[in-house]
């Protein structure tokens, strides 16, 4: 999954980026119109749409979006189907970057 920004505007919307998706198991490439201004929840309803809709769930997705991006995506993706997401980091979360509050009383669960 990457995208090709820099593109010339395009299209009843004005499209100036295309969004390419690789499926290494059938070898084929799907290139979708979108925006550079996309944000995670955008791009997830063009996956959801184009992606999901006409393959199955796909289970590694490859990319160099920054991990803050991926994550969100990945959350609002298995939020939309009604699946339950296990993310794991490889440095433990903290408090300023999820909000979660550790009650010494609680043993630090929410």
């Amino acid at each position: 999954m990457d995208w090709v920004t820099g593109l010339v505007l395009g299209g009843k919307e004005n499209f100036n980026s295309c969004l390419v998706i690789v499926d290494r198991y059938t070898k084929s490439v799907r290139c979708l119109q979108c925006h550079k201004e996309d944000t995670a929840m955008d791009t997830e309803l063009i996956f959801l749409n184009n992606i999901i809709c006409i393959c199955v769930f796909p289970k590694v997705i490859i990319g160099d979006r920054d991990p803050r991006f991926t994550s969100k995506f990945w959350i609002n993706v298995y939020d939309i189907l009604g699946k339950k997401t296990y993310i794991f980091y490889s440095i433990p979360p903290t408090n300023r970057w999820f909000g979660w509050k550790d009650d010494p009383n609680n043993g630090g669960n929410n």
